[in-house]
């Protein structure tokens, strides 16, 4: 047996660290998306990056549609959000046209230029990319829009 202690994988970190005092911290960058398992039914909570762009959340998917929370979604569009230690319903939309992701990668980029760069540079897109490399990267990728529920738009 080792003495090394015993490292989780990074999303069970986050979903650990989001039901701490953290989680206020967090939410500014993160939120929870739970989805409902496509074959086994079963509840799934997913950590994912998040873009509030006018009373929408968007999410980008590296996986593209082959992401298994994207499959999840395709199956059920009714999810479930948190954000900090705010909870909501949303009801989901997958995208995979390069010219809504290519928007997105450009307001990503806006907003958070240093991580948001370093991870189109480790895809191999220039340190300034224009916006043809945006769309031609964005082929291979998948967007998801959430929409709150009405119910929750009314407090």
């Amino acid at each position: 047996m080792s003495d090394r202690p015993m490292r989780l994988p990074p999303n069970q970190m986050m979903l650990k660290l989001y039901n701490t005092p953290l989680a206020l911290l967090l939410g500014r960058m993160f939120l929870l998306l739970t989805t409902r398992g496509r074959r086994s039914g079963v509840l799934r909570t997913t950590p994912l990056q998040y873009e509030e762009i006018d009373g929408a959340y968007y999410l980008g998917a590296a996986r593209g549609v082959r992401a298994d929370w994207v499959r999840n979604i395709q199956a059920d569009p009714s999810v479930e959000v948190r954000i900090g230690r705010r909870s909501f319903r949303a009801t989901a939309r997958v995208l995979t046209e390069p010219g809504p992701i290519a928007d997105f990668l450009e307001v990503r980029l806006r907003r958070h230029p240093h991580i948001v760069g370093a991870i189109l540079r480790s895809e191999g897109l220039p340190r300034h990319p224009a916006r043809a490399d945006l769309e031609a990267y964005s082929r291979r990728l998948a967007m998801v829009v959430l929409t709150p529920a009405a119910s929750n738009r009314s407090a």
